[in-house]
């Protein structure tokens, strides 16, 4: 018997697709008869006709057989669409990803297989017992299922291990991030102390320090871009909060040192002073709670 290099139970559901095909094709091509039929015995009862009526009635029976015809076309269509979605869903049950080549439906050596193959073998398929329960797919022996499923699990892991490891190294960076703050904070407070002086020493270092753990946050996390692209969006915008930080710091401390060379010696210039460090303290508390919130949760 001629087969396609399928199983058996894969050549009895083709078998069966068959007949549901032909069984389809002979109820069209009956409809089609009818049409004909019909017009022999509501048209044709007088001996003569016109060229106009003969044009007449072979319009309207090009009409219906039009219909009818493009009636099954689309419905084999779709129904092909439908075996197509059957069979789709139930391999992405076992993880396998089907395909088609398009080119090969025009084929005419297969298409002639596929008459040969209906016109020999249809016929014995009597003799064989079909399955009663709703088609579906054979599934993958039970090895082949889980090598896919271990093979998939250990992928997941080894992603899930760089994940946590990408997490340790920002959370330390973090960490030094909150160190460089409190420098600074550490820094203003001690603006406080230089009342007797004209100028205002800036703690030079300490920025330089945190503009360093800024970049290197930033360089790391465009590093980190293809590891873990759901939490570049919020990393970028919290560096670029933290350099706006840093800029207005630095910018609340160059007015400071001015004001200072202007009316440092005055009463009245002290208390400025002092109500700018106070405020600059509070901008320092609030970065420190931006920085914690992307701490990781234990």
């Amino acid at each position: 018997m001629a087969d396609f290099g399928f199983n058996e139970h894969h050549q009895n559901e083709i078998i069966n697709y068959m007949r549901f095909a032909r069984s389809k094709r002979v109820l069209r091509l009956k409809t089609i008869d009818s049409c004909f039929e019909e017009l022999k015995d509501s048209r044709l009862v007088e001996d003569t006709f016109t060229v106009d009526e003969v044009k007449e009635m072979l319009d309207g029976l090009q009409m219906v057989v039009r219909g009818e015809v493009e009636m099954e076309l689309i419905n084999t269509a779709h129904t092909n669409v439908l075996l197509l979605r059957q069979l789709f869903s139930q391999a992405e049950k076992f993880y396998l990803r089907l395909q088609s080549d398009i080119s090969e439906l025009e084929n005419r050596e297969l298409l002639e297989q596929v008459a040969e193959f209906e016109k020999t073998d249809f016929k014995t398929t009597n003799k064989i017992n079909q399955e009663p329960s709703k088609p579906k797919l054979a599934p993958l022996n039970e090895g082949g299922v889980s090598e896919l499923l271990n093979k998939e699990i250990a992928r997941l892991q080894e992603e899930n291990d760089k994940l946590k490891a990408r997490l340790r190294t920002l959370e330390s960076q973090a960490m030094s991030a909150l160190e460089g703050k409190t420098k600074v904070e550490r820094a203003l407070k001690d603006l406080q102390k230089l009342q007797g002086e004209q100028q205002l020493a800036a703690p030079t270092q300490e920025i330089s320090s945190l503009e360093n753990t800024v970049a290197a946050l930033k360089e790391d996390y465009e590093r980190s871009l293809s590891a873990n692209a759901a939490s570049q969006k919020d990393l970028q915008e919290n560096l670029i909060s933290a350099k706006h930080e840093l800029l207005r710091v630095q910018e609340q401390l160059a007015l400071a040192e001015k004001e200072l060379d202007k009316k440092f010696q005055q009463t009245a210039a002290y208390r400025n002073m002092k109500e700018i460090l106070t405020k600059k303290n509070e901008q320092i508390k609030e970065i420190r709670k931006r920085l914690q919130k992307y701490e990781p949760d234990e």
